[in-house]
């Protein structure tokens, strides 16, 4: 499968269909969720999305390396030197590092805006010293480089039916609430690496601090006080989920199901939470095997026909000229895409 989609990217050069494949395997290894919705995408257009993906998990695993024999300062380093190839990479188009060297191509071939690498290696530096929120705000700007710029990236590739200024809001509000959903459900592994990615005026609003926390981590003891503190947290997701759902209709018709598939799997995992009385300080919310295939086989659905509507909207319209990169089409896009579309219900 990973040579098909290479092929019908327009992938040809050996070391670059390398790189790309690595990405893939990170992708497949460490983002079940993820990996499943991209398998969702024309084929096309996945060696891009595992380049984004590829790179966001190589400098996510720089910065929450486990292994204590690692020191602060030699993390600082390696992530300093990843944004190093990076910048090189984002400039000439080539590097030494495989998984740059994918994610240089896939900026180049869809023109995304550099400022959002510089935003995303600006988060993850602030993870090698940042420990905890006072507020929501300082949250929320934290996400904004780790979470809402991996939306943004995301558009060039996904296409849009809108002037893509017009879906970019709910694209980045769609990677923070994905985001704030992996916050909840890793809460206790979080705090085994020392950090706290809960607002700890939202915490404090319900009488819980990081020593409650621990304690409960610690003692495998439940309090009250904590269920309603994460009961919190769940709303405030729910509500990011709310404000990232309009633009599911924003995008080509192709690349909805894909969305639209992580969208509900996320969201599973909210519902997973609940089920279990948000006892994520004690054990990982798991969305079950049997929901996940449903979701998928519905994905699967919504893709043939969208990909059935858009061959007979092709064939009822004159030939388009395709746009170049970085317009509201991309390489594998129907001209009909650009068609206005009813809102799609999630």
């Amino acid at each position: 499968m990973t040579a098909r989609e290479l092929d019908a990217a327009g992938i040809t050069e050996p070391a670059l269909r390398d790189a790309y494949a690595r990405c893939r395997r990170l992708n497949a290894r460490h983002g079940r969720t993820y990996f499943l919705a991209t398998r969702l995408l024309p084929v096309a257009r996945r060696p891009a999305v595992h380049a984004l993906y590829g790179f966001a998990r190589w400098a996510d695993d720089i910065v929450d390396d486990l292994d204590a024999r690692v020191p602060p300062h030699r993390r600082a380093a390696d992530l300093a030197r990843l944004h190093r190839h990076l910048e090189r990479g984002l400039r000439d188009g080539g590097s030494t590092e495989p998984v740059v060297l994918a994610l240089a191509d896939t900026a180049r071939r869809y023109a995304i805006d550099h400022r959002h690498f510089s935003d995303f290696m600006a988060s993850m530096r602030s993870d090698l010293e940042v420990t905890d929120y006072p507020t929501y705000d300082d949250l929320r700007a934290y996400m904004h480089g780790s979470a809402a710029v991996i939306g943004l990236q995301m558009l060039p590739i996904l296409g849009t039916v809108v002037p893509r200024e017009e879906a970019a809001p709910h694209a980045a509000a769609l990677g923070v609430a994905f985001q704030l959903t992996n916050f909840l459900r890793d809460v206790g592994e979080d705090l085994d690496r020392g950090r706290v990615y809960l607002p700890a005026d939202l915490l404090r609003a319900h009488g819980v601090d990081r020593e409650l926390l621990s304690w409960s981590r610690g003692t495998g003891r439940r309090d009250p006080r904590i269920t309603e503190a994460l009961r919190a947290v769940e709303d405030l997701t729910r509500g990011v989920y709310r404000e990232a759902a309009p633009g599911l209709a924003m995008l080509d018709p192709v690349s909805r199901p894909c969305v639209r598939t992580a969208f509900v799997l996320y969201g599973g995992i909210l519902d997973a939470v609940a089920d279990d009385g948000h006892a994520v300080l004690h054990r990982r919310a798991v969305v079950p095997r049997r929901r996940r295939a449903a979701v998928a086989v519905d994905g699967l659905v919504r893709l043939l026909a969208a990909r059935t509507g858009t061959r007979e909207r092709r064939a009822e319209r004159p030939a388009t000229r395709a746009l170049p990169f970085g317009g509201n089409a991309v390489p594998g896009a129907s001209p009909a895409a650009a068609a206005p579309l009813q809102e799609e219900t999630v």
